[in-house]
């Protein structure tokens, strides 16, 4: 692909640059905060190459073009921006009356570049409409946007960064769990010893991470954040003794981490109105991380201790104790938390649960949700008669099968309603094999075939996943749905 042209277009649809407040990416969506949009403006961009979906999230644009390839695009997309911004006049007639961009330093004045939007329209106008999920699923998380659910958000956003870092260590960890099973003689080789400390590595580091990303989402300095979740974590806490005993390094992992970096960010919010500028460079990091320091010791870090206790055990319990039971009901309702954006209370589960045991149990079962999807997207594609729908799941589905199911639930089964449905039936029959063996993932943030290398059980995993494939496939064409007429 031609990233460079596939910028243009974008830009010629979503500029001029003091039309985009923001530009950011994630794993596999390029995230634009725009001053205006419309819904034309929406199905052009699906017209793009590369494009997998685009979805209005209300504040944000999303543009789907999965992992990998959104990076690219996203480097692409913002040095067109700067480029158009850098040519623009200042007393461009475009930017009056908007506002300033945020992030990456665009601001107004930039011109647009690349083909016309009205073009871009007029193409895209040949597309028959398949049904409008996106609108459908943003009803949705608007009415559920609680202030519980967007801290969870918040919270989730800490770890979001982390995942590149867990993919790698976690696949490292599960190749050396076959390789050693394999070989055992492999195992006292420096190669096997160097590579194990490369896959534990990010464990090592977790504390410093989480309290740094922590305290740049809670408004404190991130660098403060960042010694505080060291000092939880130092290993000469072992050598110093309180009332009730010798101090536990690392106890709580993440959970007391969080919250000592919260505490820390709100109390140096406190500091900074309080201490004289002349003193605050000083004065402000010192007592916040001595206050802040001293009560994590002495309550932050035993209730931390205490909530992953209970996190911990509550997740190995439920699982091993309901077992498939458990794990039907868990990947079969996954889908419906993703719609009501919620499940973004599992992602610190998720990290407490590797810092604890180095697995996750959750996410192998949760994985299965995706696979339902995708046994659901074939039936649809078996049984209809909509050239564009067959096209656009001949697209999706390799995708789909690697771990990237937004455009199968926003261009499939979403929208044709009863697929969604035969998705989540696939996805409770591979949950309750996951969980029936209690397989576990090294990683966090990937899913579909890819898990099955960092899990520690990858011949059960693998018949989960072919089991919430026939499951999503079998439950749709037996449900059934409105197949779409083609439109002339």
């Amino acid at each position: 692909m031609n990233y460079t042209d596939i910028a243009k277009q974008l830009f010629s649809l979503v500029g001029p640059a003091d039309n985009i407040l923001s530009a950011t990416h994630c794993m596999t969506r390029l995230r634009l905060v725009l001053h205006d949009k419309s819904p034309e403006q929406i199905e052009a961009l699906k017209t793009v190459e590369g494009v997998l979906g685009v979805y209005d999230a209300g504040e944000e644009l999303q543009i789907i073009f999965g992992p990998g390839r959104v990076d690219r695009v996203t480097e692409a997309f913002l040095k067109e921006l700067e480029a158009a911004r850098a040519s623009a006049s200042p007393a461009s007639p475009s930017s009056a009356g908007r506002p300033t961009a945020g992030k990456v330093g665009l601001s107004d004045g930039a011109q647009s570049v690349g083909p016309s939007t009205a073009t871009a329209l007029s193409e895209s106008s040949d597309r028959p409409e398949i049904g409008d999920g996106k609108a459908l699923h943003a009803k949705i998380r608007a009415k559920n946007a609680t202030p519980v659910k967007l801290l969870f958000k918040r919270i989730a956003s800490i770890f979001i960064p982390l995942i590149p870092a867990f993919i790698a260590c976690g696949l490292i960890s599960g190749t050396l769990n076959v390789v050693s099973k394999v070989e055992p003689a492999f195992t006292q080789t420096a190669v096997y010893q160097l590579l194990a400390i490369g896959g534990s590595t990010v464990f090592w580091g977790m504390n410093l991470f989480v309290g740094y990303n922590a305290a740049k989402e809670f408004g404190g300095t991130p660098i403060l954040g960042g010694i505080l979740g060291a000092l939880l974590a130092h290993p000469a806490l072992a050598s110093v003794e309180l009332t009730d005993g010798p101090l536990v390094p690392g106890r709580g992992g993440v959970i007391s981490v969080l919250l000592v970096a919260a505490l820390a960010a709100a109390l140096e919010k406190q500091l900074r109105r309080i201490i004289p500028e002349m003193f605050s460079l000083f004065l402000t990091p010192l007592f916040t991380f001595l206050i802040s320091g001293t009560v994590a010791i002495c309550v932050l870090q035993p209730l931390g201790g205490f909530l992953s206790d209970c996190i911990g055990t509550a997740a190995t319990s439920a699982i091993g104790s309901g077992g498939a039971v458990t794990g039907f009901i868990l990947g079969g309702t996954f889908l419906p938390m993703v719609m009501l954006g919620i499940h973004q209370t599992l992602t610190p589960i998720h990290a407490e649960l590797l810092s604890r045991y180095g697995v996750t149990i959750l996410l192998p079962v949760l994985a299965m949700a995706g696979a339902g999807q995708v046994g659901a997207s074939f039936a649809v594609y078996c049984k209809t008669k909509n050239h564009f729908l067959k096209k656009t799941i001949a697209s999706a589905l390799p995708v789909g099968i690697m771990g990237v199911g937004e455009p199968l639930i926003y261009g499939v089964t979403l929208p044709l309603g009863k697929p969604f449905i035969g998705a989540c039936i696939g996805g409770a029959c591979g949950g309750a094999v996951q969980a029936q063996f209690m397989v576990g993932a090294a990683t966090l943030g990937i899913s579909g075939l890819p898990l099955a290398a960092a899990t520690d059980q990858i011949p059960v995993y693998l018949l989960g996943l072919i089991t919430a494939y026939i499951g999503g496939f079998i439950a749709t064409w037996l449900i059934g749905f409105d197949d779409p007429p083609e439109e002339k």
